[in-house]
């Protein structure tokens, strides 16, 4: 029988996790914030191949990473000398960008014989399909979310951002290393740029050929309430491609703003 780690950054998503499969081993990077209610094996990045064999001496063989993480400072002290000698294929990697450093530390927990899998394999619920979740949605909007859905495809594959937001087909805003919120405040703060009050699309999916397993893109009720700020009528998503976070009240939330939710087809 399988045996899975967890990973956990910030944010909601390693919680949503936990509550669906609170049997997992829950690891974090040290100076983490601890996780409420959850026993913690913490880790150093310079010591990772020890982490690995603890994991392995635990019966782990899946690991699944869930949550933001920022690139951690390196000490070079406290390497042990089987990490050391990853580091030059890890900086590679860092120095190519967020997808090549994503990729490359799956192909390391692979190496070391971990399955990694996505947070859909422990909750699939929070990846929806094609369809409007709520809300409706004009021709102008599906005009919108289709140029959206170009210019995220741009963005990704020079490993940019995964969101744009569009008005009767102008570019308000796209997202970069700020992130979603930041983006949506712009829109917000710029609003008078917008072509009309209350029109555009919010887009967002992940970025081409990226693997799936790994940080895709997130909506929850904070970003109903940005894009509400934003004058916005609508948030669309590639199906099967978003978590859709804390459900039930990310829904509330779009219904009380009058925005609607479209799981888009690619």
């Amino acid at each position: 029988m399988s045996a899975t780690a967890l990973i956990a950054g910030a944010g909601a998503l390693p919680r949503l996790l936990i509550a669906a499969a609170p049997e997992m081993l829950v690891c974090q990077l040290e100076g983490f914030e601890a996780l409420p209610g959850a026993e913690v094996l913490r880790f150093r990045i310079e010591r990772l191949v020890p982490f690995f064999d603890a994991l392995a001496e635990r019966g782990i063989d899946r690991v699944c990473l869930a949550g933001a993480m920022q690139r951690p400072r390196l000490e070079p002290e406290f390497f042990d000398a089987r990490t050391a000698a990853l580091v030059p294929r890890l900086l590679g990697a860092m120095q190519a960008g967020d997808d090549a450093t994503l990729r490359a530390v799956i192909g390391l927990f692979e190496e070391f014989d971990f399955e990694v899998i996505g947070a859909d394999a422990i909750c699939p619920d929070l990846v929806p399909g094609a369809g409007v979740l709520c809300g409706t949605l004009s021709a102008e909007d599906q005009r919108d979310a289709a140029r959206a859905a170009e210019i995220v495809a741009a963005l990704g594959a020079v490993d940019v951002g995964q969101g744009a937001v569009v008005a009767r087909g102008l570019c308000l805003g796209v997202e970069a290393l700020p992130g979603t919120d930041a983006m949506l405040d712009f829109v917000a703060q710029h609003r008078a740029l917008a072509p009309a009050p209350t029109t555009g699309v919010f887009y967002k999916a992940p970025k081409p050929g990226q693997d799936r397993r790994i940080d895709l893109p997130a909506l929850g009720p904070q970003t109903i309430a940005k894009a509400a700020a934003a004058g916005l009528a609508g948030i669309a998503f590639e199906a099967g491609g978003v978590l859709l976070l804390d459900r039930d009240a990310t829904l509330r939330a779009a219904e009380a703003a009058g925005l609607f939710l479209w799981g888009r087809s690619r």
